[in-house]
């Protein structure tokens, strides 16, 4: 359990709208969406709707696994709904036709729905958006991280800023961009694509509080140095974006969409059983934490620079900005947790259960 430092009058009391959640609720589009150029400097205003949908969701799912006492395989399954939210109802991009330029809209989309980039975007959102942003957050403010950070109003007041955000996404992308700036025509996905979204989401969350109590310390497990788990971090992250290159590389050779499909949903599996025993071994610790958000960061920083050849200047000039800027704050992260190491402070294991 962790410990908290006091300092008289200047101690915040739990379940307040304090420094840690605002922090998450920035860095959660800020790390998925803007160090990997998915947003860029030109319209970075869009990070705000961001922040009421992705930083609000994150925090919203972190809170509900805290309250849980769950581990983050819970966090991952929430996350995994939160995707299907974004992909399903809010903007809807895995079920319709794909309008970005160079996209092959038709290959790997069956009964209404873009599988492969849907899985490619499952992977994503759910690692990016919560599981690396929550890590990095209870990094920074370690003596809090077993702790809910939200009273009950603070969590109502997160949930409608969420829906209102959600709304703002869906009307900006399928009532404008798509139309106005994609030049593509209305889509309106079958309702019972939606009504499985929806039990998807619900079947998730239920999932997710069934499995509160996986990802417990095993002491007979052992994990490998910090340095190796970055190293493993980085080798599975990049293949990922191999997804990507079936649906937006015409050079690619074409197979069967089942099989990358095939191959994404194994090599997922592959990762979570390495990952979830790693975590649950004793020797787990702050810099394991730190080395895998550090490295699935940069793996999401440096493909992103994948399509940088079209962007304009002052996107490319934004992205490698931001990019350092990250690295930075790392880095700073870093030498706190050596410094809580050497000061005898360390926070006791910072595994997310």
């Amino acid at each position: 359990m962790s410990s908290v430092t006091r300092t008289g009058s200047q101690t915040r009391q739990p379940g307040r709208w304090p420094g840690p959640a605002w922090t998450l609720v920035f860095l959660a589009p800020f790390i998925a969406e803007v160090l990997s150029g998915a947003t860029r400097t030109s319209v970075i205003f869009v990070l705000v709707p961001e922040m009421m949908v992705w930083g609000c969701g994150a925090l919203l799912i972190r809170e509900a696994v805290r309250r849980w006492r769950g581990g983050w395989p819970s966090l991952l399954l929430l996350g995994l709904g939160l995707s299907v939210a974004e992909e399903f109802i809010i903007q809807q991009t895995s079920l319709a036709p794909l309008p970005f330029p160079g996209a092959l809209e038709h290959y790997g989309r069956a009964a209404g729905v873009n599988w492969i980039y849907f899985l490619f975007m499952l992977g994503f959102e759910s690692v990016w958006v919560v599981l690396v942003p929550v890590a990095v957050t209870e990094l920074i403010f370690a003596e809090r991280r077993d702790r809910p950070w939200l009273k009950t109003r603070g969590m109502v007041i997160a949930g409608l800023v969420f829906l209102l955000g959600s709304r703002i996404a869906w009307y900006a992308w399928i009532k404008r961009a798509r139309p106005m700036m994609l030049h593509v025509p209305d889509y309106h996905p079958a309702m019972t694509t939606i009504f499985a979204g929806l039990l998807a989401i619900a079947l998730l969350g239920g999932e997710a509080y069934l499995v509160r109590g996986v990802g417990r310390t095993v002491a007979a497990r052992s994990a490998p140095p910090a340095w190796i788990v970055g190293l493993a971090t980085l080798l599975s992250g990049f293949p990922w974006y191999v997804l990507m290159a079936f649906v937006f590389t015409p050079k690619t050779p074409r197979v069967a969409f089942g099989v990358p499909l095939a191959a994404g949903i194994v090599w997922a599996g592959i990762v979570y059983a390495l990952f979830r025993r790693w975590t649950s071994s004793p020797q787990w610790g702050e810099p394991h934490t730190w080395a895998s958000g550090f490295a699935a960061t940069v793996v999401c920083m440096l493909a992103g620079f994948l399509g940088s050849s079209t962007w304009l200047r002052i996107d490319l000039i934004g992205k490698i900005v931001f990019n350092v800027i990250a690295v930075a704050g790392f880095l700073w992260l870093l030498g706190r947790i050596r410094d809580r190491s050497r000061m005898g402070g360390s926070i006791d294991s910072s595994r997310q259960n």
